[in-house]
């Protein structure tokens, strides 16, 4: 039995353009999520499970999905939330020193971004704890999440659980507010 899990971009951010707000708790534009909303809603299949990024920007859609379909009730599972960056929260990319970002793609398996950061194979785990219970549920469901958790699953699919090189991670573009669906058996 083939079953499907749809995940769903959050909006545009209300914080300046370039910033690392990985898990920071950075609101959405409520317009733009209500929007997003009416697009999708209608695309989700009746019975689907709607699970979400506790992270507000994904909160915030989750709750205009439901507005919009009550059969639509969000579950919070943190495992879904978006890579932590450490000390690397809050600040623009470009500000943080090339030595340091050097450092970290040449370790990506394990190495910590911003010192205290979540390392990759840390974040594939918990990405992956969460794709293994969807699978292990035979239901389809739909997350509403973030960009780095769609590419972790894009690998989880294809049965990658360990990101050893940089140039490993997908470097596929997912737009705000953009709708995937991975099919399984």
């Amino acid at each position: 039995m083939t079953i499907r899990l749809w995940l769903l971009r959050h909006g545009p951010v209300e914080c300046a353009e370039g910033l690392c707000y990985g898990a920071s708790d950075v609101h959405a534009s409520e317009q733009a999520s209500r929007d997003i909303a009416d697009r999708v809603a209608p695309q989700l299949p009746q019975g689907v499970e709607l699970y979400a990024s506790p992270l507000s920007r994904c909160a915030q859609l989750a709750f205009a999905l439901e507005a919009l379909r009550p059969d639509l009730q969000a579950q919070f599972d943190t495992r879904i939330a978006e890579m932590d960056f450490g000390a690397w929260e809050g600040q623009a990319w470009n500000d943080i020193s090339r030595a340091e970002f050097d450092g970290w793609l040449a370790d990506f398996a394990a190495a910590r971004p911003g010192g205290s950061g979540e390392s990759t194979n840390t974040f594939m785990g918990r990405v992956g704890d969460a794709y293994d219970s969807w699978r292990a549920s035979g239901r389809d469901a739909a997350w509403v999440t973030h960009a780095g958790v769609m590419r972790a699953v894009l690998l989880l699919h294809e049965g990658v659980r360990k990101v050893e090189r940089a140039d490993r991670w997908p470097a596929r573009a997912i737009a705000l507010g953009e709708l995937m669906v991975i099919e399984t058996d």
